[in-house]
């Protein structure tokens, strides 16, 4: 009975070894992904243009997303059904929210 007895700290430590373990592993998986980084353009030239008719094939396909750069009064007006309102100064912080596997297209027009 005795050699029982020790063994039950032993056993409460493993536990809790591993009981750390696995909070360790939840908060590793479930870390956000950090978006691609790109390079800003330097110019207006450098920034890739896409035509209207690819923009609109890849959205009605589901391969890319439109976001409105604008402020929210000029959304409101108009803008292209289906796009997210992303103001251009909240770009940088709200990026994460978007779907790193779509084409995201920026308008403000």
């Amino acid at each position: 009975m005795e050699k029982r007895k020790n063994q039950l700290p032993l056993v409460m430590i493993g536990a809790g070894v591993l009981l750390i373990l696995a909070g360790l592993a939840w908060v590793f998986l479930n870390q956000p992904a950090s978006p691609e980084q790109t390079a800003t353009p330097a110019s207006e030239s450098q920034v890739e243009r896409v035509s209207l008719a690819d923009a609109k094939k890849a959205f009605d396909a589901g391969e890319a997303v439109f976001v409105d750069v604008r402020d929210s009064t000029s959304y409101n007006n108009a803008h292209i059904p289906g796009a997210l309102l992303i103001p251009i100064d909240e770009l940088t912080t709200q990026l994460s929210e978007l779907d790193p596997a779509s084409w995201i297209i920026t308008y403000c027009t």
